[in-house]
């Protein structure tokens, strides 16, 4: 294995850019023309709602592995009139006509994770929809016009994008229609070339004329459930007519004097509040950023979180979980006693929290009102399902992989449901009032990288572009929610490049196993709100093509 760099704690978290400072809005988003199209819309006196949607849109049309209207969207929504936190929940179901004996008669132990019997219903349109009607100042026209200009005349793709898409190019061919809309020629667009999707555009159109109806009455719901019919799947028009988002009450958890917020499960947020409720214990200050002693405790505080979000996690509608008492400072408590400080754990059962008992997108919109949008949007893997359904220019997602089909399981599939989701869009309030939207995208990541950004700004005093460049791990292996067991020896630990060179022996001598990582440490957007100078400030990871952009 090649060596490390030798670099020191300060080189392994020193950022390669500025923080972005402006007076009247931000957007931050991993690629740059969708932040300009937000931008665009606060300059024209759009508000944090439209300029998202906007942006969001465009992602959708330039980042298409990662999102777009194939996808679900989840989204936490800080209103500057009624100074309060929102949630939206626009996570699609599975088909009714779908359940566990499908799979038994298939001789499927596992729900494939590509092609027709991974689908959900995409929730990202309605998801819009809502957010619009609910906080929105532009109508869903001018919001989408940009996307679908740039569907229809182009854009040039830019480079970790363009990499990407080079390494989907095998499955994608796989489908006649994947490889019509997205390998023109044949072959992945190269970076710096220009990709037009007109059959996108004219999707987006009658998105843009009739409203979500488009999508989930029209023809757009119709091609899709012909193409399911003929090709294995089993969505119906019901499934789309009678789909619907959910706005939900965000749920948080004080950290060092700071409410981190997320939202309740199908998605995987709360693993980020017992984390942090299991880190509040020690003085990470102390041991420093890149430390073994501190990397130790977060792998550790994550397995048993984990092994929570592996039983519990599943759609609240189909049963009840614990969620008051997972993120609660007394079950924290009894937790931290299984770390053992000098050993990392290989056996991780989930915890007693009764007491008595991936690609994706993320982005960020902050305007002159001070109404705040956090918001993450995806189509699970890279591009998804790998299936365009005939001509309406985006592939579907995979969601429904996402399930077990454990009779027993909480996270079972049943129709009609909800799968675990692994997006997640989080917010923080200091003193009842907005001080960080941020999200880190990227699978099984994302709470690891919730938790580790916090840290780095609270217990280390990074700042908001510093906090997302630094040095990340990831702990991988834990159980899944879909019943996939441990990985042996506790899994395996992840680190950058750039991370302090010491760090690897003293890991391994708590047991640790470690790979070099590349790749799967996620991509991370925030705005922090300075009460103290009127100012916003904006960070946008350089592991992704993106920027934050102000005014």
């Amino acid at each position: 294995m090649p060596q490390l760099p030798l670099v020191s704690a300060a080189e392994a978290a020193k950022p390669t850019r500025s923080v972005v400072i402006a007076q009247h809005g931000i957007v931050a988003t991993s690629q740059p023309l969708a932040a300009q199209a937000g931008l665009d819309v606060l300059k024209a006196g759009g508000n944090a709602a439209d300029a998202a949607i906007a942006a969001n849109a465009v992602i959708g049309v330039t980042e298409p592995m990662s999102c777009g209207i194939g996808g679900d969207l989840f989204v936490i929504y800080w209103d500057a009139k009624t100074n309060k936190l929102y949630g939206l929940n626009a996570s699609g179901r599975s088909p009714y006509n779908l359940n566990r004996d499908v799979f038994k008669q298939k001789s499927l132990t596992e729900i494939p994770l590509f092609g027709p019997l991974s689908w959900s219903v995409p929730g990202c349109v309605d998801g819009w929809d809502e957010l619009r009607r609910k906080f929105g100042s532009r109508s869903l026209a001018d919001l989408l016009a940009p996307a679908i200009k740039y569907a229809g005349e182009g854009f040039p793709v830019s480079e970790i994008i363009g990499r990407s898409w080079a390494a989907s190019e095998t499955r994608l061919k796989q489908w006649p229609d994947s490889a019509k809309t997205y390998l023109p020629g044949g072959r992945a667009p190269e970076v710096g070339e220009f990709f037009r999707n007109p059959n996108l555009a004219r999707s987006l159109r009658e998105i843009a004329e009739h409203g979500p109806a488009a999508f989930y009455r029209r023809e757009i719901a119709k091609q899709i459930v012909a193409f399911s019919e003929a090709n294995g799947g089993y969505f119906s028009m019901r499934d789309f007519a009678e789909h619907r988002s959910d706005w939900i009450e965000p749920v948080s958890s004080n950290y060092r004097g700071f409410d981190v917020w997320e939202l309740p499960p199908n998605g995987q947020g709360i693993a980020a509040l017992q984390m942090l409720n299991i880190l509040e214990g020690y003085d990470l200050k102390s041991f420093g950023h890149g430390s073994p002693e501190y990397i130790h405790l977060l792998v550790e505080a994550k397995k048993l979180a984990f092994a929570d979000r592996a039983k519990f996690y599943s759609d609240m509608d189909f049963a009840k979980m614990p969620i008051r008492e997972l993120i609660s400072k007394e079950y924290a408590a009894r937790q931290r006693k299984r770390i053992d400080p000098s050993k990392a754990a290989t056996d991780v059962p989930p915890g007693d929290p009764k007491l008595s008992q991936g690609d994706t997108i993320y982005l960020t919109v902050v305007d002159r009102d001070r109404n705040c949008c956090s918001l993450i949007q995806s189509i699970f893997h890279g591009f998804g399902s790998q299936v365009v359904p005939g001509d309406v220019g985006f592939a579907l997602q995979n969601r429904g992989n996402l399930f077990a089909l454990d009779d027993q399981h909480l996270n079972r599939l049943e129709p009609h449901k909800r799968p675990f989701h692994t997006i997640i869009p989080g917010f923080v309030t200091k003193d009842g009032r907005p001080w960080l939207s941020f999200g880190v995208m990227g699978g099984d990541m994302q709470p690891q990288g919730h938790v580790q950004v916090l840290i780095n700004m609270i217990d280390f005093g990074m700042n908001v572009q510093q906090a997302g460049e630094a040095a990340r791990v990831q702990h991988f292996g834990s159980q899944t929610p879909t019943g996939l067991p441990l990985e042996p020896h506790g899994g395996t630990v992840a680190v950058e490049p750039w991370m302090p060179a010491d760090v690897i022996p003293a890991l391994q001598a708590k047991g640790h196993r470690f790979v070099r990582g590349s790749g799967l440490f996620g991509g991370y957007q925030a705005i922090l709100i300075d009460h103290a100078h009127g100012s916003l400030h904006g960070g946008s990871d350089n592991r992704k093509d993106g920027c934050a952009v102000g005014y």
